[in-house]
């Protein structure tokens, strides 16, 4: 099991040990390492070879920027309650109170679909993934541990909770934070607690993985699904599913029942940047 699983369906057994990923033949030497919770559950990959997992593709075309890239996309944007589980009654940290009016404090964000890089971004480093912060979009609120939350309920919105959320997760010391407070309640998010309670942490992988963009497949004003570019290395980017939801009043990540963002929907190796927006602090 992982954060972003290979796709298609497994035939093992709910009860058997978890794999452990660094084991597995399927992935991609230059997966995506998200500050692991655990060895078997916390990775974005790719994986490469078997049914419904994507294969390495040529080297894309497309080169990232820095922030601030006008590309423009195409047009062809076209779990039930988990049982109560003791793993998630600890409150959530107590937030800092944040100075000003953006994030989830906006009032009437813009609610069109982002055509282009959002402007006045500054990226900050998150372990060795830099995250983008906007002062109108989010997010608004840092916690005294480091954690990040409250966006704007927009589209933009979304797309900046993905990208510091999946960012702040590989963060081994916010880890279980992140899943507590920027995660939605379900299945996933029980299975994945009670993961970090018991398995070993990876620490540093290594990996110098980087956002390079991102295209909104899908937005209502309750649900959100975004497709994340994270450059692997020189070589590959990877297009990678987020659900979010808008739960008390901020744009939360689901988590499948399997404890992966994507579930049955395999990551991309994408061939270029068609139809994505640029964007990107490295």
């Amino acid at each position: 099991m992982a954060w972003f699983t290979g796709g298609g369906s497994s035939g093992s057994d709910d009860d058997a040990p978890a794999a452990s990923v660094w084991e597995s033949r399927g992935f991609v030497a230059s997966a995506i390492v998200i500050g692991a919770v655990v060895v078997c559950l916390v990775v974005w990959l790719v994986a490469g070879g078997g049914n419904g997992s994507p294969s390495t593709q040529p080297t894309p075309t497309a080169t990232p920027t820095a922030t601030g890239g006008t590309d423009q996309p195409t047009d062809d944007a076209t779990e039930p309650p988990a049982t109560p589980d003791p793993t998630t009654t600890t409150a959530p940290t107590a937030p800092v109170k944040p100075s000003g009016t953006g994030g989830c404090r906006a009032k009437n964000p813009p609610q069109r679909i982002p055509r282009e890089a959002p402007a006045a971004v500054s990226w900050q480093f998150e372990t060795n993934m830099l995250i983008p912060l906007q002062a109108q979009g989010g997010p608004a609120i840092e916690d005294a541990n480091g954690l990040r939350h409250c966006f704007a309920h927009s589209p933009t919105g979304a797309v900046l909770a993905a990208m510091v959320t999946l960012g702040q997760i590989r963060n081994p010391e916010l880890t279980e934070s992140v899943l507590r407070n920027r995660i939605a309640p379900g299945a996933g998010r029980n299975l994945a607690l009670k993961a970090v309670r018991t398995s070993p942490t990876p620490r540093n992988t290594g990996q110098t993985s980087q956002f390079t963009g991102f295209k909104v497949i899908d937005y209502l004003p309750n649900r959100a699904i975004i497709s994340i570019a994270v450059r692997l290395d020189s070589q590959k980017v990877a297009g990678l599913p987020v659900t979010l939801l808008w739960v008390d009043n901020d744009w939360k990540l689901v988590l499948q029942p399997d404890g992966s963002f994507n579930g049955a929907v395999a990551p991309d190796v994408l061939q270029s940047l068609n139809g994505y927006v640029r964007f990107g602090g490295a």
